[in-house]
């Protein structure tokens, strides 16, 4: 039976990062198999081919993207949560699927006015997500004000689909409510577009090369994704500044935004400048090919309650990756995964050599990875579960 999905975006959707990703890549993914599904967001944002995007209308100029949490979004949300209700009432809907916390809490009043089953797509906690992007103070009357707003829009799910196993652990050791409200859907990867190098690429790769300027006969260390504290972009400077060091052949390429003339600017004051070129923001649909630039990649997130899907990207290109020693990444990456103690930067700068110096073991790595990401993680394996869960409270609801 084909189903008709109400998304809620509470985002500038589509940007090239994170959460966007999961919204484009599950929504694809459903209206493959037949499925139906309209995303409400925000004014902002490109709209991806093949996609039914409803958006607020811009009532001024825009200012492009906002990472994260800002206090447009308390305008923002109320506006997105009439819209939704509004056209949602007139259009058939059988699942509610909401991103993020807010994107929940905006679609609770059509869930309820048309009985259907609400979903809340968990990427994260709600208030440590605010205070990564330093919307709320770790020592501020607000986390406690916030933590309640979170704890009720997960309550008012009928059932909270999390990013990663990791994160359904951390929900049900809350013990708040039924840990059979909680399912993992982790996040998956296009294996089919995200792939390993192959000799068909080297003309466009040795053109993308000679574009970025990274020298020749440098083995390539990349990164994509935002650039941010929390997101372990100092480290990676700082760790890049240890490498180069100790292997000067090395060379990193670091790609993402916001902030990325501040970052490149700190290289340069690391002495960096010949050794790490930033590229600023990368569209979604290139991606594939800056990634089989790279030789291996890294993940040096400090946040303990986000995902991090940019580690499926790089093991689906089959890089060999090092990242920090966090849930996600080491779920992600199994048994034999390149872990570095969080925060450490000598332990990261260490593991990343052992590749480095060693091209056998990053082969070997590299085709294990690719290997687990067609297994256990593509996005045609990853909407099935989805489905899964909207079969189940479907059912659940039409039993009350």
């Amino acid at each position: 039976m084909s189903l008709h999905v109400a998304m809620i975006a509470p985002t500038g959707f589509f940007a090239d990062y994170g959460c966007h990703v999961r919204i484009l890549e599950e929504a694809h993914a459903l209206q493959a198999l037949g499925h139906a599904v309209t995303i409400f967001t925000y004014p902002t944002g490109a709209t991806p081919d093949g996609l039914r995007v409803v958006r607020l209308p811009a009532f001024r100029r825009q200012s492009g993207a906002h990472v994260g949490s800002h206090r447009r979004k308390l305008l923002l949300d109320p506006l997105l949560a009439g819209l939704v209700l509004a056209r949602g009432l007139r259009q058939p809907i059988d699942v509610v699927h909401g991103h993020l916390h807010e994107g929940a809490a905006i679609g609770w009043p059509l869930a309820r006015a048309r009985r259907v089953p609400l979903i809340l797509d968990y990427q994260g906690s709600l208030t440590s997500e605010m205070v990564d992007h330093r919307f709320l103070s770790p020592d501020g009357p607000g986390l406690q004000i916030f933590g309640v707003v979170e704890r009720v829009i997960e309550a008012a799910a009928d059932c909270i689909v999390t990013s990663s196993a990791f994160a359904r652990d951390q929900l049900a050791a809350r013990k708040s409510w039924s840990a059979e409200r909680i399912l993992s859907v982790p996040d998956g990867v296009d294996v089919g577009r995200f792939r390993p190098r192959a000799p068909e690429d080297t003309p466009e790769l040795a053109s993308l090369r000679l574009r970025l300027g990274i020298p020749p006969n440098r083995l390539v260390v990349g990164y994509l994704g935002l650039l941010a504290e929390y997101q372990g972009t100092g480290d990676l400077i700082r760790a890049a500044r240890l490498v180069v060091d100790a292997e000067p052949g090395t060379h990193f390429l670091i790609m993402g935004y916001p902030n990325a003339a501040e970052y490149e600017h700190a290289a340069r004051q690391a002495g960096l400048a010949e050794h790490a070129t930033f590229t600023g923001r990368i569209p979604y649909a290139q991606a594939p090919a800056y990634l089989r630039l790279c030789d291996l990649a890294v993940a040096p997130k400090r946040s303990e309650t986000e995902g991090n899907g940019k580690v499926l990207n790089y093991m689906a290109t089959g890089l060999p990756t090092v990242a920090y020693a966090r849930g996600v990444a080491a779920e992600f990456l199994g048994p034999a995964a390149r872990l570095a103690e969080r925060g450490s930067v000598p332990a990261l700068a260490s593991e990343i050599l052992r590749l480095v110096r060693d091209a056998r073991s990053r082969r070997t790595y590299g085709e294990n990875l690719r290997a687990r990401a067609e297994q256990e993680f593509s996005w045609q394996r990853q909407v099935g579960k989805i489905l899964d869960v909207y079969a189940s409270v479907g059912a659940e609801a039409r039993r009350d």
